[in-house]
């Protein structure tokens, strides 16, 4: 516990000498969260990356999230504290592959969930979130959308809007991809009082048993403002933490077994001790490749 405290004091400490801002995703190990200025979603985050004051920011989440940072606040020093700290997801889809999408659906618009690639961001018309992904679809006045790299959020967002053609590719975010519906159903019969709250990268089948769909930030306002006592929780397991501690008296229940992100747990405090310390590990991108991934970026900041 004292050496916690103490890395928590030398990380304030440096954080005033370096002009220096923490951000966590809500993913993140308790102590890292504990220890961060803003906490947050993708979206959250990305406002924050883009309206920080200070010079230097530390991203505790995956690589992804700290080159969104880096696009948006281009004269900032973004440091990620964990350089294998990546996405399976971002990593399924190449540029290639979006080429050869975009090529099959000439014309079409694409849009990109934010969980990618700062390289596939470039091949976007618009990128999106978990949370605003249904509002950004819907405002592009396309009949046919190409919509990568996550099939379980682009099927949610088809489903919303099935007035339009939503094509899209295979990827899939590991950790909400294990939670399945029997496990769900099995909770929801041990707790049958508990809400059922999920978030829209778990598969349709997880979505169809569900009370309500909601990104991460959608699902502290919920837990906030229900009068329910407990809730049935599809998602990584960093959130419940995070939901337990600002709600003391509910209870907030895995959706079967505890899922872990294996990356986003890999930040430790002391890493972000050692990124502030270190100035490591610096994110660095080709400015054309900024540039256009900046356009699709700013695009989605001003949606929901």
């Amino acid at each position: 516990m004292n050496e916690f405290l103490d890395l928590k004091r030398e990380i304030r400490e440096l954080k005033t000498s370096k002009n220096a801002v923490i951000l966590a995703h809500n993913y993140q190990v308790e102590e890292v969260q504990l220890a961060a200025d803003f906490l947050g979603d993708s979206l959250e985050l990305s406002r924050k990356a883009a309206s920080a004051s200070q010079a230097v920011i530390v991203f505790a989440g995956v690589k992804f999230m700290a080159e969104t940072a880096k696009i948006l606040s281009p004269g900032k020093q973004v440091l990620l504290p964990r350089l294998d700290a990546g996405c399976p997801m971002a990593d399924m889809i190449t540029v290639d592959e979006l080429r050869e999408l975009k090529a099959r659906h000439p014309g079409a618009p694409v849009v990109t969930y934010v969980n990618s690639a700062a390289e596939i961001k470039a091949e976007s018309d618009v990128c999106c979130t978990s949370s605003n992904a249904v509002e950004v679809v819907r405002s592009i006045p396309a009949a046919e959308i190409v919509f990568v790299p996550d099939r379980n959020l682009g099927s949610y967002v088809q489903k919303k809007l099935p007035g339009k053609t939503i094509h899209l590719f295979e990827g899939y975010c590991y950790v909400h991809q294990r939670i399945r519906r029997e496990e769900v159903e099995a909770m929801r019969a041990a707790h049958p009082r508990a809400k059922v709250i999920v978030h829209p990268e778990v598969t349709p089948e997880v979505m169809a048993v569900a009370d309500e769909i909601l990104s991460t930030s959608g699902m502290l306002r919920y837990a906030e403002s229900s009068p329910a006592e407990e809730y049935i929780v599809a998602t990584e397991q960093g959130l419940l933490q995070r939901m337990a501690r600002e709600n003391p008296g509910k209870k907030f229940i895995p959706a079967g077994s505890p899922r872990i992100c294996s990356n986003m747990k890999r930040t430790t405090l002391g890493d972000v001790y050692d990124s502030l310390r270190l100035e490591r590990y610096e994110i660095e991108l080709a400015a054309d490749v900024m540039e256009r991934a900046g356009r699709a970026l700013r695009a989605m900041i001003q949606y929901g």
